[in-house]
């Protein structure tokens, strides 16, 4: 039915243009981004039972399967200093990850979160200095992913490290908030995050652009790309 259909949208550029050249249909793009609002972390660590006096990396989604990355978070956590890993959220390696952080090397390391409420989730995420998105290019639904933790971060201010799948690299060079990693390695991983985390410089640098991406990247301006298509659907509006 692909062919006959008069009005499709997708969430990226990349399965746009993937979509155009296999049926030759026109599709928009409408991606899946946060409300853009000015809120502030309204609650502290301690009322969260989050450790006060460590840097927090964090790594979140309903999906959090295979081949995205996460085991190799845990892992990498043996040899990143003075910070701990934050999981929140739920997926198919879970149960895996956690058997990876009984061993002795990441003990008071790692803690785990079962998923919850955006609106909650957001004031755990805005107590993180790093955000991981590291999915791999295992197939073509990873490779052109855009997944929305990367939004959760850039509105949370939160700098971010990730692959560099196409759409991800676009936006984390595009608006310089964050860096990427060159393999899923994970010491390479726990390099990047520990460069990251002593160059306070770059992090400054890093927080300020979330916020001018977060003006950019929001709900309140795809949302005006998706009345425009809901507009050419003959008896949209009609009373």
């Amino acid at each position: 039915i692909f062919p006959k259909l008069k009005h499709v949208y997708t969430i990226n550029d990349s399965i746009a243009k993937l979509y155009r050249d296999e049926y030759n249909v026109e599709i928009e793009v409408v991606r899946n981004v946060p409300i853009y609002n000015l809120e502030k972390v309204s609650v502290n660590r301690k009322e969260l039972d989050l450790p006060e006096d460590i840097p927090i990396i964090i790594y979140q989604g309903a999906g959090i399967n295979i081949d995205r990355g996460a085991e190799e978070a845990v892992l990498a956590m043996e040899f990143v200093t003075d910070a701990i890993l934050l999981i929140i959220g739920s997926g198919d390696v879970i149960e895996h990850l956690k058997d990876i952080a009984k061993r002795p090397e990441f003990k008071n390391k790692i803690i785990f979160i079962s998923k919850m409420p955006f609106d909650v989730l957001k004031q755990y995420t805005m107590q993180a200095s790093i955000g991981l998105t590291l999915d791999k290019d295992t197939s073509p639904n990873y490779r052109y992913s855009l997944p929305n933790k990367l939004f959760d971060y850039i509105h949370a201010n939160v700098p971010v490290l990730a692959s560099p799948l196409i759409e991800v690299k676009r936006i984390v060079e595009q608006y310089d908030i964050g860096e990427l990693i060159e393999n899923h390695d994970p010491k390479h991983i726990a390099k990047k995050i520990n460069s990251m985390l002593t160059n306070k410089e770059a992090m400054i640098r890093y927080k300020e652009n979330t916020i001018l991406a977060a003006k950019d990247l929001n709900w309140q301006k795809e949302e005006q790309e998706l009345m425009k298509i809901y507009s050419k659907v003959k008896g949209f509006g009609d009373k």
